[in-house]
């Protein structure tokens, strides 16, 4: 009693007269703080693909103790517009261009080397790169400059290769972070003003999140430079928008529901905050505790996302539950206008969620297996589906690296523009040479540098594969074999396609790692508040079920739609543990509440009272996270628009079919036994000893 106490005072001040003015001062007060002592915080803007400890991060950080380490070089791939062979005159004035290449290059820009059948030439330009795709993209964009202004007629000179690929993204991605952030607002405001049917309420709840989500993007950029996390700050926007906007249209649904009872706006507001608060920390604490296993994840971006969006999650729920209730505490009854709740009107909503759940009730096999055939058919999606993409396929946005690369894969060697590196001892590099040469599909192998204080040498191999095609990722397994047998070598192979393959095996490790350990927090979370075994067993089968479905679903998709043949490497991993974790949210909602229905009910009638209780809720609130996750597709990056795309389908079919069809129906069937080992008192009487009007407001 005395913690129940504690709860229902800590709820009255929050939202009293005095308490809610006191409250949003303190508010104010500690963000004010917060945004000045973190106000300038930067996050590394790192985004190492592969793991810190695998040959080709080796491979990188040897190579960046070689002389001249910040030199890269860029490819000027040169083509006749009408295709046709180059004329030996059109080949001495790319020559000429060469003393304009060298006004931006680090070094003697080389070449032209012409191709095999005549149709494109090839000038090697090594330029000086910045720490990061930005700073380098600046180069890149004066190089570009010089070669427009001096290109031959007739010929058409793109600017390709590793770094202008790093330029390009750069590019891709300038004003993205803005844009996001614009398009969620956006999204946000639209269907909460659906939702509420206010011209004025959507603002509250807005605002609220909105702060918490400046507040996020500081700390979590803190969090980044204290601790070198690598991660995508989009995503942890996305999820504060996301989880807050869930989060504060469960607790004004059940203040809207407590006005249709209480004159006392702040009494409603304060027994609100009381019966949803258990339920929003339970499901917050679940989506961190998920997100937290993250940290254990080998491949840097996702080991950085864990913490930072749990950092973004838990500040999501403060301004929900801290900041939300005063504000409305301020605003009062009036903020509901035009359908101000009045003490004795009838409920608005949740017919239509009671006459559904009484019928999947009514009928719960047949409503069983058709939620489960729906699943089925959308995880059948899988089928055909293969996880990585090659450089050109990350991005959906057109570059001129994309295209310089398409050219220079149709008349060279396609590995040309993503070289395989070795770093090998100096004594042996002779042999670690003739070793790589031998791999099939090697067009040359031969030394390009060399570090006599640690005796070292580099070579490049140009590979006749294109980069990350199947046969390339193999051929690196294949040079990788070839040259850690040379005695003494101790050689390590790294470049793009090398970090690809690396990235791979990363990923698929993360994957068969994380995802058990976020099915067993879910269940422990599940288990503590509902007191039971079998009912976290049950939800989390269909949790998962429901998961693979929407995978599948979105791979399909993704395939018909958009022509992305594959899913990115993060896709598969990121998509289960948000779909999960967030379809736990769901899941408490639903079930916090069809246990308190189910004391007085009896399950079956229980869970029908629950649905019609927070089936309008739990959809608006999918919904809402849907949308938010489609605001993911207006960044260049694939990964992030496949993540959207999946995760908006998974949280749609997750309200509409799975809380709404799928487990009532499973409640219906396996009935009190849901709860076992526990048991429901008989009766009311779990609500027995509580004051009469304490138990209507849990109804």
């Amino acid at each position: 009693m005395a913690v129940s106490r504690a709860h229902r005072h800590f709820a009255d001040s929050l939202t009293s007269r005095r308490g809610a003015w006191i409250s949003l001062g303190l508010a104010v007060v500690i963000m004010f703080a917060l945004f000045g002592a973190f106000g300038s915080a930067t996050a590394p803007a790192r985004n190492d693909q592969a793991p810190a400890g695998s040959e080709s991060s080796r491979a990188s950080e040897l190579m960046a103790a070689f002389p001249n380490a910040d030199r890269q070089s860029v490819l000027v791939v040169a083509s006749r517009d009408d295709g046709a062979k180059l004329s030996t005159s059109q080949i001495d004035e790319l020559t000429e261009l060469l003393p304009v290449l060298d006004t931006q290059a680090a070094a003697d820009a080389t070449g032209p080397l012409v191709s095999e059948d005549g149709k494109a030439a090839l000038i090697v330009t090594p330029i000086t790169v910045g720490e990061t795709n930005s700073d380098t993209a600046a180069t890149v964009e004066t190089l570009r400059d010089a070669v427009a202004d001096a290109a031959p007629e007739g010929l058409t000179l793109q600017v390709t290769g590793g770094p202008a690929f790093g330029a390009d993204i750069a590019a891709s991605f300038a004003g993205a972070d803005f844009t996001l952030l614009l398009v969620t607002i956006l999204i946000v405001a639209i269907l909460l003003i659906i939702t509420y049917r206010s011209p004025v309420l959507w603002l509250v709840p807005l605002v609220a999140v909105a702060l918490a989500d400046g507040l996020a993007g500081r700390l979590t950029a803190a969090a980044g430079a204290a601790w070198n996390l690598q991660f995508d700050a989009g995503i942890i926007s996305v999820l504060v928008f996301g989880a807050g906007t869930n989060y504060a249209l469960l607790l004004i649904s059940r203040y809207r529901e407590e006005l249709l009872h209480t004159a006392d706006h702040r009494q409603a507001l304060s027994t609100a905050w009381q019966k949803t608060a258990p339920a929003i920390v339970a499901s917050n604490v679940t989506v961190v505790l998920a997100l937290l296993t993250l940290v254990l994840a080998v491949i840097p971006g996702t080991h950085g996302l864990g913490i930072s969006s749990a950092i973004g999650l838990l500040i999501a729920l403060a301004a929900v539950l801290l900041l939300l209730p005063p504000l409305l505490a301020v605003c009062g009854r009036r903020v509901f206008w035009p359908f101000v709740p009045r003490p004795g009107a009838a409920p608005r909503q949740g017919r239509g969620w009671r006459k559904l759940a009484s019928g999947v009730v009514r009928r719960p096999v047949a409503s069983l297996l058709a939620g489960l055939t729906l699943l089925a058919v959308m995880a059948s999606g899988l089928i055909g589906t293969s996880v990585g993409l090659d450089q050109v396929e990350k991005f959906r946005v057109p570059s001129e690296s994309a295209a310089g690369l398409e050219v220079l894969s149709e008349h060279f060697p396609p590995g040309e523009a993503a070289p395989i590196f070795i770093v090998a001892n100096s004594a042996a590099a002779d042999q670690v040479v003739a070793a790589a040469a031998e791999v099939e599909g090697v067009v040359r192998a031969h030394p390009v540098g060399t570090n006599a204080d640690q005796g070292i040498t580099k070579i490049m191999v140009t590979s006749d594969y294109a980069p990350s095609t199947d046969r390339s990722l193999t051929q690196i397994t294949e040079v990788r074999n070839a040259v850690h047998d040379v005695p003494g070598a101790d050689a390590v192979v790294g470049g793009a396609v090398a970090t690809d393959l690396d990235a791979r095996s990363g990923n698929t490790h993360d994957l068969w790692l994380i995802a058990p350990l976020v099915l067993a927090v879910s269940f422990v979370v599940l288990m503590l508040l509902l007191r039971s075994l079998v009912a976290p067993v049950v939800l989390l089968l269909v949790n998962l079920t429901s998961a693979v479905a929407a995978i599948g679903a979105g791979a399909w998709l993704s395939r018909v739609l958009f022509e992305q043949q594959a899913l990115d490497l993060q896709v598969p991993l990121l998509a289960f543990l948000f779909l999960v974790a967030l379809g736990i949210d769901y899941t408490i909602f639903l079930v916090h509440r069809a246990r308190t229905e189910a004391a007085r009910l009896g399950t079956k009638n229980g869970i029908v009272g629950a649905v019609a209780s927070t089936g309008g809720v739990i959809t608006s609130a999918g919904i809402v996270l849907a949308g938010v996750f489609a605001a993911l597709g207006v960044l260049p990056l694939v990964t992030l628009g496949q993540l959207g795309l999946i995760v908006g389908v998974g949280v749609i079919v997750d309200t509409l079919v799975v809380r709404t069809v799928i487990v009532p129906a499973l409640f219906a069937l396996l009935g009190d036994r849901i709860w076992w080992p526990g048991h429901l008192a008989t009766g009311r009487g779990e609500l027995a000893h509580e004051p009469r009007e304490r138990a209507a407001d849990a109804h």
